[in-house]
């Protein structure tokens, strides 16, 4: 929501290309008790000004194994452009955070695509396509070759690294300066 605010404010100044980086690339099977207990931790993010919505894992749902199918999901919504990828990016981290739903679930994805009015059809053809995939995979050796440990992660011009879920006002200061210059590229 803070890099969507930023695009608002310096408009064209500003361009934010979304890339995958897996936190488990790998599924790894969680307990609930043991998942439920690693989601006390998002309190703190959804405490942060502009936070999305976040609570405890509460459904019965079993955790998410990995990152892969949510990463697929979303190249396949930006397949049906800017706007749809904006649309269902804020509906999966939202069924994920809030509503803890589990988004390694093919059926929740394609639930979360109906719900944000996405040509069903063309989204569960793009789910299958192995080049998203593929996609998704390069984009994470690539994060992993400019030394990205964790999300979130802004890279500006390929060069600087803002790590963390920073405050809105790091971001502005951190553009500002490149754009007067300050910041070579």
């Amino acid at each position: 929501m803070r890099l969507e605010r930023l695009e608002e404010e310096f408009g064209p100044q500003v361009a934010v290309t979304w890339k995958s980086y897996l936190l488990r690339p790998h599924p790894e099977p969680k307990s609930l008790e043991a998942f439920r207990r690693y989601t006390k931790s998002w309190l703190n993010p959804a405490s942060q000004p502009g936070a999305g919505r976040f609570t405890v894992w509460s459904t019965e749902e079993p955790p998410p194994s990995h990152s892969i199918p949510p990463n697929v999901a979303g190249k396949a919504a930006a397949r049906q452009g800017v706007d749809a990828f904006k649309r269902f990016h804020h509906a999966l981290l939202d069924a994920y955070f809030y509503a803890n739903r589990n988004i390694t679930e093919t059926e929740n994805l394609v639930r979360i695509a109906s719900e944000v009015n996405l040509d069903l059809d063309a989204f569960r053809t793009a789910l299958a396509d192995p080049v998203l995939q593929e996609a998704v995979v390069s984009d994470h050796k690539e994060a992993l070759g400019v030394g990205v440990q964790g999300v979130p992660t802004v890279i500006i011009d390929e060069r600087w690294k803002i790590v963390g879920a920073q405050d809105l006002e790091i971001y502005r200061q951190v553009i500002g300066k490149r754009l007067r210059g300050e910041l070579l590229a």
